[in-house]
């Protein structure tokens, strides 16, 4: 039987030189972090991995790098400083492949730290707004403490792990984190929220993430049909299209008539969404982002984002130049499974500009730019001044259609660019 303890006694299983996980994204357990980090005179090199987490990190203070580094699989917001100046590191990995380092020993895991629903009357408990990588970890860590909070949504699918799986809980109630959608997009991602909703059919499986541009186009979406989601997230967005009858996932082939998803970040409005919700199947991202299990979708359309996009494909998404600014998450997983999809669509999204004014169409990569996509995967490049269709063509035409879609400013220097690498022959 799982024992109920105080946070400061769960942590006390965590020693020097420890591996130890953390809960994905919204579900990290703060209070069992913070009992953590409170240890950290007693503990030496303790090496923390997770994916993101939108908890505060205070392991990530300088002064306590004796104590504790991070290894992650995708930097978040709250790692991204630590890991551009080097205190932090940060492991390439699609998230198909981050399950297969526990369960096949490449990452050992000493500790695993969750956040969960109280148990059920069969005595399960729900890894809530975050499968994806967890599961496995809560499955292979040597020891697994939690945090039981009554806010945490009890998902279904993959989710429910018995109370025999832990070896210590402790109770303690607090909101989860909570991302808002904007109150309307701006005018670049309402540009480009409009021509990929035009690249969608009815009947397309959707994969897509958190932000403006993922928004704005589902607020696009709202005369489609028979929509389904099969995707490694999803936010608010979502919810509207499916009480409109938009999204219905009748035509999906993977899970039909179920929403399938790895992990959710997003207010109330979604974590009520997927309480107890047996139309949402919260999976294992080793399944999510299987190519071969993505592929059997039809019209699978897959909108990820990117950093920067050279003239010739290769798509920049997780650096800016040597800097780590994301990680590879699921966009290879999903461009791929959607590339082989019947009738599916691989689709790049980004402004056509920085917030500086920069060209985000650019001649050649920034020096130190990580390639997510390779010129040989993409499809589709979408900006607020149109969609260049690359599957297929060569490289000048490559080059000839992201130019047109680049921002005017910038559009002359890119020719001038282009025939200088081509030794004039670009018209």
């Amino acid at each position: 039987m799982s024992k109920y303890v105080t946070a400061e006694e769960a942590v006390k299983v965590i020693k020097s030189g420890d591996r130890v996980y953390i809960h994905t994204a919204a579900m990290a357990p703060q209070v069992l972090i913070d009992a953590m980090v409170a240890r950290a005179d007693e503990l030496e090199n303790v090496n923390i991995v997770h994916l993101h987490t939108e908890a505060t990190a205070p392991y990530l203070k300088p002064d306590l790098e004796h104590a504790f580094k991070l290894d992650s699989f995708f930097v978040g917001a709250n790692a991204r400083k630590a890991t551009q100046q080097g205190m932090a590191d940060y492991v390439p990995i699609f998230l198909s492949e981050v399950p297969k380092l526990f369960r096949q020993g490449y990452v050992n895991l000493d500790v695993a730290m969750a956040q969960v629903s109280p148990p059920d009357k069969h005595g399960y408990v729900s890894l809530g707004a975050s499968v994806d990588a967890s599961l496995a970890a809560v499955q292979y860590a040597k020891k697994v403490i939690a945090q039981v909070n009554p806010r945490v949504p009890r998902t279904l699918g993959d989710s429910c792990v018995h109370h025999s799986n832990f070896d210590l809980f402790i109770e303690h109630e607090s909101p989860l984190f909570e991302a808002h959608v904007p109150k309307g997009p701006g005018n670049v991602a309402d540009k480009i929220g409009t021509y990929i909703a035009e690249l969608v059919e009815d009947g397309a499986t959707l994969q897509m993430g958190i932000g403006a541009i993922p928004n704005a186009v589902l607020a696009k979406l709202t005369n489609h049909k028979r929509l389904g989601i099969h995707t490694e997230m999803f936010t608010d967005g979502v919810i509207p299209l499916v009480e409109k009858g938009v999204i219905t996932n009748e035509e999906k082939k993977i899970i039909p008539d179920h929403i399938v998803s790895s992990f959710v970040i997003g207010s109330k409005i979604t974590y009520d969404f997927v309480d107890d919700n047996p139309r949402v199947s919260m999976m294992d991202c080793a399944f999510v982002n299987d190519v071969a299990v993505i592929r059997q979708n039809p019209k699978v359309t897959a909108i990820n984002s990117a950093i920067e996009v050279d003239i010739t494909g290769q798509v920049c998404s997780d650096s800016i130049g040597t800097l780590h600014y994301s990680g590879v998450g699921g966009q290879m997983d999903f461009i791929r499974g959607a590339s082989y999809s019947e009738g599916g669509k691989p689709i790049i999204a980004l402004p056509s500009t920085t917030r500086h004014g920069g060209s985000k169409i650019v001649s050649i990569l920034q020096p130190g730019a990580g390639v997510v996509t390779t010129r040989a995967h993409v499809h589709y490049i979408v900006t607020e001044y149109g969609v260049a269709s690359l599957f297929g063509k060569p490289l000048k035409e490559r080059a000839r259609a992201l130019i047109d879609i680049a921002h005017p400013d910038h559009r002359e220097h890119l020719e001038r660019e282009a025939k200088e690498r081509w030794k004039g022959h670009f018209d």
